[in-house]
């Protein structure tokens, strides 16, 4: 386990290498630049900044400038504020980590608890609420929702709040009540989960119907055995393998992937800076923000990969 742990580890070096080159490269291949405005500066004012940023350096030596800095562990300046980039994403990071727990939390228990209600009343009517969630869900984008819950429940039946973020803004202010206001919390959460969710049901309810007809189902209930210990021992345990294949990229993308509702809900997160960043040509914070969604995403699909073993004890990894 440990060999193996070390060479995932080791792999992602490859990897934030060859995702820092072609997201350099790209951004650079796009005509402008980050100052190109319609009334252009004077030219003493230009040639400083291109000067502070290495941007009138050749695109060679700045991509060997670049890599040198991020083996130090420095990211650069954003050209917004002259801010440096690691603090940026550190001080966005804690905002857009409790959306992307708190979605993933309304995700797995919504999705799992219809997939598993779906398989064991199959054709019922708890069966057809299930599988009409996962269908609509699965099919509209969360910025679509995310418009439907701010017209619905901010403009037409003002019941909850729509712009800010509802936690707290530093970690020292977690367990202050008065950080908290859940009625910002709601409607980006919903917004954020209810894609993951119907996707988790989805799996969660063919797998389990796959599992309820298995042999070893039937032998525990010839053996005598309650169904409720059939359920849980046996059936749900054996069920979740597939699952947790499809949790481990969910749990990724919901916090590296709400840079749309981080937007429309006006959340002062890592997607929200990156977006900004993008509009900008913030070169820096673009570089910055993709090697940390890249890093989380590796991390994420490691994690995942070793709970396998928890899950079932046959998987051995060397």
């Amino acid at each position: 386990m440990a060999a193996y742990l070390i060479r995932r580890l080791l792999w992602l070096i490859p990897v934030l290498w060859t995702v820092a080159t072609i997201t350099f490269f790209l951004m650079h291949a796009v005509p402008g630049g980050p100052f190109t405005q319609e009334k252009s500066l004077p030219e003493p004012i230009m040639e400083a900044l291109n000067r502070r940023y290495n941007l009138d350096e050749p695109i060679w030596k700045q991509y060997l400038l670049y890599l040198w800095n991020i083996l130090h562990f420095d990211f650069g300046l954003s050209f917004r504020g002259d801010r440096d980039v690691a603090e940026l994403i550190r001080a966005g990071f804690f905002v857009t980590v409790q959306l992307g727990a708190l979605g993933f939390l309304v995700a797995s228990v919504v999705g799992l608890t219809l997939g598993v209600l779906s398989a064991l009343n199959q054709n019922g009517w708890l069966d057809y609420v299930g599988v009409f969630f996962a269908t609509v869900g699965a099919a509209m984008p969360n910025f679509v929702l995310a418009s439907f819950l701010i017209v619905l429940f901010a403009v037409q039946f003002p019941v909850f709040h729509v712009l800010g973020w509802g936690g707290p803004l530093h970690l020292s202010d977690v367990l202050d009540p008065g950080a908290w206001d859940v009625k910002k919390l709601v409607l980006p959460v919903i917004a954020v989960s209810t894609l993951p969710a119907a996707y988790i049901a989805r799996v969660t309810r063919a797998s389990m119907l796959e599992v309820l007809h298995q042999d070893y189902i039937r032998t525990a209930h010839a053996k005598g055995l309650t169904e409720q210990i059939v359920i849980l021992r046996h059936a749900v345990k054996n069920a979740m393998i597939p699952v947790l294949t499809v949790m481990g990229p969910i749990a990724a993308v919901l916090v590296t992937g709400s840079f749309i509702i981080e937007t429309v809900f006006s959340i002062p997160g890592v997607g929200r800076a990156f977006v900004d960043a993008v509009i900008r040509r913030d070169y820096a914070m673009i570089m910055g923000s993709t090697l940390f969604y890249t890093a989380v995403v590796a991390f994420a699909n490691l994690a995942v990969d070793l709970l396998y073993a928890v899950v079932d004890p046959r998987i051995r990894y060397r």
